[in-house]
């Protein structure tokens, strides 16, 4: 073999052992990312827990039953519809005195 042939396969063989090293560096560098991300989702508030005026019980603010109060002029959350009609009619009493 002559020595340009020699050149060129070494030349060859170093841009394709970067090619496969630095892909790896990549998806290694990825998977510590996706890692971190995980640790972060997990330490992170997926939801947040509202108290149910009637019963007091904690729901998670997404499966609550809301309703805008009329008398507290706020959004009232409830974790049923019975504790919500309850809390309707107590709310209709106290506009009736």
């Amino acid at each position: 073999m002559s020595p340009i042939k020699l050149i060129v396969i070494a030349i060859l063989l170093y841009f394709g052992y970067r090619l496969l090293v630095g892909d790896w560096k990549k998806r290694k560098d990825a998977k510590k990312e996706n890692s971190a991300q995980d640790v972060q989702g997990d330490e992170s508030v997926a939801d947040v827990l509202v108290e149910d005026p009637i019963c007091h019980k904690l729901v998670p603010k997404q499966q609550a039953i809301r309703l805008n109060s009329q008398t507290r002029n706020e959004v009232v959350y409830f974790c049923s519809e019975e504790c919500c009609n309850l809390f309707l009619s107590q709310e209709g009493e106290s506009e009736k005195k």
